[in-house]
């Protein structure tokens, strides 16, 4: 198979919103490369009439060796990784809470977005066989995961379950730094309401020593 003809069928297939193949030659760059480390190689060249000559590649032995490994590692071990959405969360403090919930409340609505998309591709994927689909069913239900947490966290930012105030973090700030044990009290008195003033930076948890 061809790079182009490689690229065609990962938009047709839909594989396109698990690998970025936007640009074109990003597939050609990924071929050189696989190319190099002998991971695939050249299997035949073809010209069709009035169209550039193409170069069709096979895996290798060593390439199928690779690809085996990468399974077994990818499905049995969850590999670390770094989203940046909890990092986000780890400084929502910066924010004033009803700021924080604003912000929320569009990230909500763009995972009902991308739920509904995915919906209405399953529903003209229907008579696809499923082994074929497990992919989007793991994206829906780790979209739909989040939306419920993230629903759950604006309840409690509303009703003030969860909540902060400038004068409360530094309080927080102040018992961390004298080496207090963590603050059991999760939200800021209610009565203090919101801080008008930028609050303080986000308080960071001790390592507890063992």
């Amino acid at each position: 198979m061809h790079p182009y003809r490689m690229q065609q069928l990962i938009h047709q297939r839909g594989k396109d919103k698990l690998v970025n193949v936007a640009q074109r030659y990003s597939v050609y760059q990924l071929i050189d490369r696989l190319r190099r480390d002998g991971l695939i190689t050249v299997a035949a060249t073809g010209r069709a009439e009035r169209r550039p000559e193409r170069t069709v590649y096979a895996i290798t032995p060593a390439g199928r060796r690779t690809l085996d490994r990468w399974l077994a590692t990818i499905l049995s071990q969850p590999p670390r990784e770094f989203p940046d959405f909890p990092a986000a969360l780890s400084f929502v403090t910066l924010l004033q809470p009803q700021q924080a919930a604003s912000l929320l409340e569009a990230r909500t609505q763009a995972l009902t977005d991308r739920l509904a998309a995915l919906d209405a591709d399953a529903a003209l994927a229907s008579q696809v066989a499923r082994v074929f689909l497990i992919e989007d069913e793991y994206q829906r239900a780790m979209l739909q995961a989040e939306l419920d947490w993230v629903r759950a966290l604006l309840d409690d930012l509303r009703t003030h379950r969860l909540d902060w105030n400038e004068a409360w973090l530094r309080e927080q700030a102040a018992a961390f730094d004298a080496g207090a044990p963590e603050a059991k009290s999760e939200a800021a008195p209610a009565e203090s309401g919101a801080a008008e003033a930028a609050p303080a930076a986000p308080v960071r948890r001790q390592r507890r020593t063992r």
